[in-house]
């Protein structure tokens, strides 16, 4: 249900059912069928810091429960926290790890997923024929599943203007939040405009200062505009 609250762009309730579930979920086997999902619902929400605990305790899991079974669970969480944290060199390993298992394992749509993350990684990089590569063998892999969720994330990710924020490593929600800073907006009123918690909107804030090195709203501003990444924001309220 959480994850089907972020795929309908929800973000706050799929981050309140995900904590609920774990919080009451105290079996350590069960908790480790939560723990992916609950991971990449943080880090849309920008909660890096317990994306990151959240694998580490999977990690955890994993060394004494089925290190076999968990791995390429484990290694896509991994190089998914490394990449979102802005470490894209960091989380080529995991994610081909991952992608690698996945296909051994027969198991098409992760492969696809981790093959996905993996190229926008190598766009990071600079890598982009590698990118380039990954994400048309994802796209491939999703069009043959008729997973038309993924399709549709994978081609707005493609388009220019989020293809620029990837080379940057901004997440599409940052770069929403981004935008919007750049029109003078208070965390508050991107709040109120995405419909997610000016809680939230400061977390984005936060991550896109230490992404990009920057310390000002202003800076950031100055940024979106050098760097072609405005797109098309919302209009002002």
């Amino acid at each position: 249900l959480a994850l089907l609250r972020l795929a309908q762009g929800d973000d706050e309730a799929a981050a309140a059912a995900s904590r609920r579930a774990l919080a009451g979920t105290p079996q350590r086997w069960r908790r480790a069928r939560l723990l992916p999902a609950h991971i990449e619902i943080m880090i849309a929400v920008g909660d890096l810091d317990e994306a990151a605990r959240a694998c580490d305790e999977l990690e955890a899991m994993a060394a004494s429960l089925a290190p076999d079974g968990l791995g390429p669970v484990l290694a896509h969480a991994r190089g998914a926290v490394l990449f979102a944290r802005g470490d894209a060199t960091a989380a080529l390993p995991p994610l081909r790890q991952a992608w690698l298992a996945w296909q051994e394992l027969g198991a098409p749509w992760d492969a696809a997923r981790a093959r996905e993350l993996l190229g926008r990684a190598c766009a990071a990089v600079g890598d982009h024929e590698g990118a380039e590569l990954q994400l048309a063998a994802a796209r491939a892999a999703y069009e043959s599943l008729g997973a038309a969720t993924d399709l549709r994330r994978l081609d707005a990710r493609r388009r220019p203007d989020t293809a620029a924020g990837r080379r940057h490593g901004l997440t599409p929600r940052e770069l929403e939040v981004l935008r919007l800073v750049a029109t003078g907006r208070t965390n508050r009123a991107i709040a109120d405009t995405l419909f997610i918690s000016e809680k939230t909107v400061a977390r984005h804030v936060a991550n896109i200062f230490a992404k990009l090195g920057l310390s000002s709203r202003a800076a950031a501003t100055a940024y979106a505009y050098e760097h072609d990444l405005l797109g098309t924001a919302p209009p002002s309220t």
